[in-house]
C-alpha cells in the first residue's frame, strides 16, 4: 500500500503527479497534480484506503475522489485528442501533467511523478515508476485523473451510444471495435492510432 516514504524525504509543497487515458482510441489524455495534507487534516480513510486507481472498484473511487477534493489542493489538466494526434500521446501526457500543475495554486515545491521520465515541470522533479502503488500523493492524483477522465467519456458516451464508452473508456474491447465495424469512428476517436488510421484508410479508398 502506499504511503508517505517518498514524500517524508522532501519538505515543502509535494505533489504527486499522474494520468490516465495513453492507452485508449478515444478520448483525451487526463492528468492530476494532488498536494495531499500531511497533517491531522488527512483524513484517515485515505491513508487506509488510497492506492493504484486500477486495483480499485469504480464506486471506491468515486468514494476517494470526493474526499481528496474536500481535503487536498488539486490540479486537473487535459491534452485533447488532436493534440494527442499532432504531438503523438507521450508528448501530450507531458503537456496534460503541464497543465494540470499550472492550475495549482501555486507551483509546489517538489513533484513525484508516477513512471520514468521528466514531463518538464517548472519545480524539481522524481519519477517514479509503479509510483500510484508506493506514493499516498500518486495514488490521489491517479484516482483524481481516473475519476475525471471516466466521467467525460460517459458524457460522450450520450452522444456516441454505439461504442459503450460508459463502461470502457474508450479502450479497444469488443464493444467499442463493433461501434467503430458498424458506424466508424467519430471526432473523439485518435487518428493517429493503428486501428483508427486503418478505419479512416478504408474510408479514403472507399471515397
Amino acid at each position: 500500500m502506499p504511503d508517505f516514504t517518498i514524500e517524508d524525504q522532501y519538505r515543502g509543497r509535494i505533489a504527486g503527479i499522474d494520468e490516465v487515458g495513453r492507452g485508449p482510441l478515444a478520448g483525451p489524455v487526463v492528468a492530476a497534480a494532488v498536494i495531499l495534507p500531511r497533517d491531522a487534516r488527512l483524513p484517515d480513510i485515505l491513508v487506509a484506503e488510497l492506492n493504484d486507481s486500477k486495483k480499485l472498484s469504480a464506486k471506491k473511487r468515486d468514494k476517494l475522489f470526493g474526499v481528496i477534493m474536500e481535503c487536498a489542493e488539486v490540479g486537473i489538466g487535459a491534452a485533447s485528442v488532436r493534440e494527442i494526434d499532432q504531438i503523438n500521446i507521450l508528448q501530450a501526457t507531458y503537456v496534460a501533467m503541464r497543465r494540470a500543475v499550472g492550475r495549482l495554486a501555486v507551483v509546489p515545491d517538489q513533484a513525484l511523478v508516477d513512471g520514468n521520465r521528466d514531463p518538464g515541470l517548472p519545480c524539481h522533479v522524481e519519477t517514479v515508476v509503479k509510483g500510484d502503488s508506493k506514493s499516498l500523493s500518486i495514488a490521489a492524483a491517479s484516482i483524481v485523473a481516473k475519476v475525471v477522465r471516466d466521467r467525460a467519456m460517459a458524457r460522450l458516451a450520450t452522444r456516441y451510444p454505439f461504442f459503450g464508452w460508459e463502461g470502457n473508456a474508450g479502450y479497444g474491447v469488443k464493444k467499442h471495435m463493433a461501434g467503430l465495424g458498424e458506424v466508424g469512428p467519430t471526432p473523439h476517436h485518435r487518428k493517429s492510432f493503428k486501428p483508427i488510421a486503418d478505419l479512416f484508410d478504408v474510408m479514403m479508398d472507399r471515397a
